[in-house]
């Protein structure tokens, strides 16, 4: 079988890697320095990179990131009680294996969404399928969904999630559908799943957002239990870059 033959075939069988690999290979005659097994490598590794690229670009778009962020772009020189040693903790992604959560919390405009997205992008990196949403956004896409008959599958897609990135929690106190939908979020994915969520309020003050002690209790004791907390401090960096501009 001829060079353009073999690439056709591989063409066919949309095998992209190999196809110009191979194509490469052949086209600059660097083959004649490879040995056979040394070939067969590199066009595996070709094909392998090809996949992992196009997986890699599938989740990240599929996640909606409010942020293209990753963890070189986190600035460890701002005072705002960020301590790199730990965020580095997170860059393995184990936290995501063992099913645990990250809690980032303080005022506005610090990088709590920005830093959330980061971690998001690594889990990307390591294969896991992520959801960015905005807390105030997915409550009430999820209310018109039990209004159209579609919440069960809708909260489906949500438990199957890997990585859940839910940002803004708090901004205004829940409703009582509201409540028994994050009570359900929590219940699907305790144990199961990982969750980050991202707060201008502190931990106490969740109860006055959720309002019904009983189901406050039940929503934080399968979430801050199982939680790396990362708590914020400082003035808004928004404001910051805005007067150096």
């Amino acid at each position: 079988m001829n060079v353009q033959a073999t690439l056709r075939k591989l063409e066919e069988m949309r095998l992209e890697g190999i196809f110009r690999a191979y194509k490469e290979v052949m086209e600059t005659n660097v083959n004649k320095n490879f040995t056979t097994d040394e070939l067969i490598a590199h066009l595996v590794q070709a094909e392998w990179d090809s996949r992992y690229n196009k997986r890699l670009k599938r989740l990240i778009s599929g996640a909606r990131f409010r942020y293209h962020s990753s963890f070189e772009e986190i600035d460890f020189t701002e005072k705002r009680n960020l301590d790199k040693n730990v965020m580095l903790r997170f860059n393995s992604c184990d936290w995501i294996t063992k099913k645990q959560n990250v809690i980032i919390t303080g005022p506005t405009g610090v990088g709590k969404s920005f830093i959330s997205s980061a971690l998001g992008h690594q889990a990307c990196h390591y294969g896991f399928k992520v959801k960015y949403n905005s807390c105030t956004k997915l409550f009430d896409n999820l209310k018109i969904a039990k209004a159209d008959g579609s919440y069960i599958n809708e909260i489906n897609k949500i438990a199957k999630i890997d990585l859940l990135i839910l940002d803004d929690f708090g901004l205004k106190p829940l409703d009582g559908v509201q409540r028994l939908i994050l009570l359900e979020i929590f219940e699907d994915r305790h144990g199961k799943r990982s969750t980050i969520i991202t707060s201008q309020l502190p931990i106490n003050k969740w109860f006055d957002i959720i309002a019904e002690p009983t189901i406050a209790d039940a929503i934080l004791d399968r979430l801050v239990h199982s939680s790396h907390r990362i708590e914020l401090k400082g003035e808004s960096l928004r404001k910051k870059y805005k007067n150096n501009e």
